[in-house]
Parts: C-alpha cells; sequence; structure tokens
C-alpha cells in the first residue's frame, strides 16, 4: 500500500482514540462493520498489527501507538490548512473543550462568548478528560492545571472550589448515602473523592457529571460537587464546608502558534471575562440561594 488514503488514516485515529468499533462507528458515521474491513485493510497495506482485538475493544499494539504518534503530527498539520482556509474564507472555527461544569456555564451565557455579529463558529467539546491541545485537537481549553506542553499558552482563570451537596432539608435520610461516580469514569479530583473518603458509603454509581446533581436533587444522597453547580441550585444544600484539598487554580490554555489568530484571541478575552464575572461562584463564596 504505497499511497494509503487520508481518509484511512483519520479513521484509524477515530478507532485508535475511542478503543472500539462500535464508539468509533459514531464518531465516523460507518457501520462498525466497515470500519473494522478497513482496520484489516491498513494492517494488510502497512504489513503491521495495528491492534489487539479482544471482546473489550481494540487496544493498539506497539506499531499502532507508533502510527498514531506519527498521524498526530499529520493531523495537527491538516487542522492548520483548515484553520488558514476557514479565515480565508470566512468560515473559521473555534473549538473550545471544557468540563461538564463550566460547559454548562459557557452554554447559559453563550452569548457572552460569541455574537450574532462574529464570523466564526464555535465547537464546544464537553468532558471530564484532559483537553488536548498540544496537537490542536482543540484551540482553546480550560484546565484544572497549567499547561507543561512547550507548545501551550495559558491564562490563569481564577480557582474553583468544591463541596458536598444533599437534597434541601433531607439530612436524616442521606446522612449516610453518598453518590459517586463509577471509578472507571474518575478522571477528576473529585470525583475520586467519594471513593477515597466514603467508599462504604457510596450507594449509586453514574458514568455522567450531571447526574450527579440530579440524583441529589431526588433525594437519593449526597454528591460532591463544584459550587458552580451546587450553589446556584435552590433545591440543594451544602452538606459540609468546602472541601479545601479539592480547591484548585484554573487555567485558559491555547496553542502558542494559534493565540494570535483574531477568533481565538477574541474567545481567550470574552472567556477570561465571563469567567472573571462568576470568580466568586466558582470559588464557593456565593451563598446558595434559598427556594
Amino acid at each position: 500500500m504505497k499511497n494509503v488514503s487520508w481518509d484511512l488514516y483519520q479513521d484509524f485515529i477515530a478507532v485508535a482514540r475511542k478503543g472500539g468499533l462500535s464508539a468509533a462507528a459514531a464518531a465516523t458515521n460507518m457501520s462498525a462493520a466497515t470500519l473494522g474491513r478497513r482496520m484489516l485493510e491498513l494492517e494488510q497495506g502497512l504489513g503491521r498489527a495495528l491492534f489487539r482485538r479482544s471482546p473489550g475493544g481494540y487496544e493498539l499494539t506497539g506499531d499502532g501507538n507508533a502510527l498514531l504518534d506519527h498521524l498526530k503530527e499529520l493531523e495537527a498539520a491538516a487542522r492548520k490548512v483548515d484553520a488558514w482556509q476557514g479565515i480565508s474564507t470566512g468560515n473559521a472555527v473555534v473549538r473550545i473543550a471544557a468540563g461538564t461544569w463550566m460547559a454548562h456555564l459557557l452554554s447559559e451565557n453563550f452569548q457572552a462568548l460569541r455574537t450574532l455579529r462574529d464570523d466564526f463558529r464555535v465547537d464546544l467539546r464537553i468532558g471530564e478528560q484532559r483537553a488536548g491541545l498540544a496537537f490542536r485537537e482543540n484551540d482553546i481549553g480550560i484546565r484544572a492545571f497549567a499547561p507543561d506542553e512547550t507548545n501551550l499558552a495559558s491564562r490563569r482563570a481564577g480557582s474553583v472550589a468544591y463541596a458536598a451537596y444533599r437534597a434541601r432539608n433531607s439530612a436524616d435520610t442521606t446522612r449516610d448515602t453518598w453518590l459517586a461516580i463509577g471509578k472507571d469514569d474518575a478522571v477528576s479530583a473529585y470525583l475520586r473523592w467519594p471513593h477515597e473518603n466514603h467508599h462504604d458509603k457510596v450507594t449509586v454509581t453514574v458514568n455522567q457529571p450531571r447526574n450527579l446533581k440530579d440524583l441529589a436533587l431526588a433525594g437519593a444522597g449526597i454528591a460532591v460537587l463544584p459550587c458552580l453547580a451546587g450553589d446556584l441550585e435552590p433545591g440543594l444544600e451544602r452538606a459540609g464546608p468546602e472541601i479545601t484539598e479539592l480547591r484548585h487554580q484554573q487555567w485558559i490554555v491555547m496553542n502558542n502558534d494559534d493565540r494570535h489568530r483574531p477568533e481565538i484571541r477574541t474567545v481567550v478575552s470574552r472567556l477570561a471575562r465571563l469567567i472573571k464575572q462568576h470568580a466568586d461562584l466558582l470559588a464557593g463564596a456565593r451563598p446558595s440561594r434559598s427556594v
């Protein structure tokens, strides 16, 4: 296979990142069977085994990891060309990666990020995993730590506080009942905290942070939430003081080569202003609303 199409490589990237055919199928709008055949075609053409296949999914081999590393650089270059083309045609896209609760704040205040007069589009990507920017997976990320990648720039964006919350006036029924994200999905410190401190009292686990708030509101137990989520909810009350060991700084991160693009500079400036306006809420200094 002397000339592998970029489309085939993109399919490989999807399967590698999603860890299997079913999840990659949803991301590529192909059937799992088609993707499976295309991965076999790629392996046969390259003469290398790229995956270890099992009922649990597709795990990369050493050659698969090496190919993915090479393709990240090509993917970054392709995104740079796309960005350049978007700027020249007035079709630029700003990709923002944020966690569940910060994405909720951005959605509620979206007109503060993009107005009807702006000629760029926004792609908001929501997830608890570390926002990837080194290879231009995203243009702007909101992280809980300063970047250590040399090609990234950042702006400090205040501190974030956390506390335990329960349904208002439910102290007697929820005293020993904790809610948590399943251990495999608990990628953030606040999501791991119930397992590390009340593992024998965790009675309900879910795989999405948003469900923690819903369950707490329903009186199912106590959930650890950022004050951004808990203090604005009239149906919740704090089940104790701030969990101080979870407090952390927040950073707006961007690719150093792209941060001077007009649309990215504009969005970063507006994002910093929006976060500053909600600094007391993020830091847990705004009292809960009463019912």
